[in-house]
């Protein structure tokens, strides 16, 4: 198969995070012949970062997978109706409906990690302890990195979704979920419900909230399979 007809990976990060975070993940793909890139989108708004991952895909070719790792997977579901777009997949994130904000879905199954939170200039920082909830199957080293990498959001981004019916992509695109039951970020519980509702095909791994960097190989096999099943479908 040439790379020519495999569909591009475009991955986008949730809160206290950047691009980077797929590091353990992009040089599998890209060996498997695939464009890829990851969105780097500044937490500001929510309008905003849905624009800027529409703006990446114009910069790569097409068809796209979409990849939303947390509160990625807000953006990925308003950012994947895009007619490019052919498939998505959820790595422990958060997935609104028609005017549901990404608050109101954390409010239903309420985590530890946000007991490890503070609000200072606008932005809600994670307290370094906080990696224990966020990352805590990573090295001590490693967690202390991705608390030196971390990146704030906008105090109020978690409520500013609210997206109408022609922009909830996951009701009329293919999506793959990976599930991580040992989340204290994103609950399990959140996980099962919002990946049911979509109809998702889903991998449960025994994961944080970040199983990219803590078992990326089981996020690779989840994306091969997406991509398996959308050129053969």
């Amino acid at each position: 198969m040439s790379t020519a007809s495999k569909p591009t990976i475009v991955f986008c990060h949730g809160i206290w995070a950047d691009g980077s975070c797929f590091s353990k993940v992009i040089p599998a793909l890209q060996a498997d012949g695939h464009e890829v890139i990851a969105v780097q989108y500044g937490l500001d708004s929510f309008e905003e970062d849905v624009a800027t991952v529409k703006r990446t895909l114009n910069r790569v070719g097409s068809p796209v997978i979409l990849v939303g790792h947390s509160y990625g997977g807000a953006t990925i579901t308003a950012a994947g109706v895009d007619e490019r777009v052919i498939g998505l997949v959820y790595v422990a994130a958060v997935a609104p409906d028609v005017s549901e904000t990404v608050q109101d879905q954390l409010d239903k199954y309420p985590s530890d990690i946000f007991s490890r939170v503070e609000v200072a200039d606008g932005r809600a920082w994670m307290l370094p302890n906080g990696t224990e909830f966020f990352a805590g199957d990573l090295s001590a080293e490693e967690q202390k990195l991705v608390w030196a990498t971390h990146y704030a959001p906008v105090f109020d981004l978690f409520h500013q979704q609210k997206l109408s019916a022609d922009r909830i992509a996951w009701k009329s695109k293919p999506s793959w979920y990976v599930l991580a039951t040992k989340d204290h970020t994103v609950h399990p519980d959140l996980q099962r419900w919002v990946s049911k509702r979509m109809g998702a095909t889903v991998t449960e791994v025994a994961s944080s909230h970040v199983p990219m960097l803590s078992q990326p190989a089981v996020v690779i096999d989840v994306i091969r399979k997406a991509v398996a099943a959308v050129q053969n479908g």
